[in-house]
């Protein structure tokens, strides 16, 4: 059995503990695995995030393409640089989905460059980053 202590410690070093995170590198091979390659350009693609967020526990984003339907959308993508995985997220859209836009909710583990790409059905990839200013971790409230 483990004692009262001994949980108490081992969780507290958990949250302190720096939790294995992406870097900038792996988020940027995660989006060239996603793009196969393909040029990104910046536009077309809207990511809809606070830049300043009191929890990161809990994110409402939304991304969308503003002006193009569904079908003329293959995939959108959430990727980060500090959370413990890059590829936050990847919605595959077909032509009945009406609208080019997904929205959810994410964990950020720490202030960070949150980057949402759109691959259209024409293979070009667009992208928009923002960087978000995290006052709470995700960790501080029991991970």
């Amino acid at each position: 059995m483990i004692a009262r202590r001994q949980l108490l410690a081992a969780g507290a070093v958990a949250c302190v503990w720096p939790p294995a995170r992406a870097t900038p590198d792996s988020m940027q091979a995660a989006i060239d695995a996603f793009t196969g390659g393909s040029v990104v350009r910046e536009g077309r693609v809207k990511l809809d995030i606070s830049p300043l967020v009191e929890n990161g526990n809990t994110v409402p984003v939304t991304v969308s393409v503003p002006g193009f339907e569904a079908a003329a959308v293959r995939r959108l993508a959430l990727f980060t640089e500090r959370n413990p995985q890059p590829e936050v997220a990847v919605f595959t859209l077909g032509p009945l989905a009406g609208r080019a836009q997904v929205a959810t909710r994410m964990r950020l583990a720490t202030s960070q460059t949150v980057v949402a790409l759109a691959q259209m059905a024409d293979s070009s990839v667009w992208q928009q980053r923002v960087e978000v200013v995290v006052t709470l971790a995700a960790c501080v409230e029991g991970g």
